[in-house]
C-alpha cells in the first residue's frame, strides 16, 4: 500500500528578537503520513545546514486554538496588528527561540494534515503497532523493565 506524499508548507516566520523587533527566517513545515503524529519545521539562516525541530501535530493544532506544551515546545495564538498569529516557543539549551507565524497560512495546512491522516485513525495505529511489534521482537514479552 502506498502512502500519501508529504506535505509541506513554505513559508516566512517572524524570529521576534523583543517586543519591538523581529527578523523574517524562512521555514518549512513539513509531516509525513508515515510519521503520523509528528510535525518538522525547519529554519532556514545563514547556515549551511536548516535548524529543525520535531514535535507533536496536536500541539500545533491545539496551539492555534489555545496555549499548550510544557517543555521545548509551546504554542499558543497571537494577535498581532489585528492578524491572528500562532507563536512558537523553543527551548534548547543554547537558549529560547520565539517565532510567529500567520495562522491563515497555518491552519488550513494543519487541516490538510489531519484530512490525510485524522487523529486515531488506520496509519497512526499501524504505526503505533510496528512500533511495539519492533520493541517486542524476538521476546513475545514486554521487557521487565516496563
Amino acid at each position: 500500500m502506498e502512502s500519501p506524499a508529504e506535505l509541506c508548507l513554505d513559508l516566512v516566520m517572524d524570529l521576534l528578537l523583543s517586543p519591538e523587533e523581529a527578523f523574517p527566517v524562512a521555514a518549512r513545515l513539513a509531516y509525513s503520513p508515515d510519521d503520523p503524529y509528528a510535525v518538522h519545521v525547519s529554519f532556514h539562516v545563514d547556515s549551511e545546514q536548516p535548524i529543525g525541530w520535531f514535535f507533536a501535530r496536536d500541539l500545533l493544532a491545539q496551539g492555534l486554538l489555545r496555549p499548550t506544551g510544557l517543555g521545548d515546545v509551546r504554542i499558543w495564538p497571537a494577535v498581532v496588528d489585528g492578524r491572528r498569529m500562532v507563536t512558537l516557543m523553543l527551548c534548547s539549551p543554547e537558549g529560547d527561540a520565539f517565532l510567529q507565524a500567520p495562522a491563515v497560512l497555518v491552519a488550513p495546512w494543519v487541516r490538510q494534515t489531519l484530512r490525510a491522516v485524522p487523529p486515531g485513525g488506520p496509519a497512526e495505529r499501524d504505526r503505533v503497532d510496528r512500533a511495539l511489534d519492533a520493541l517486542f521482537a524476538g521476546t513475545g514479552r514486554p521487557d521487565p523493565a516496563f
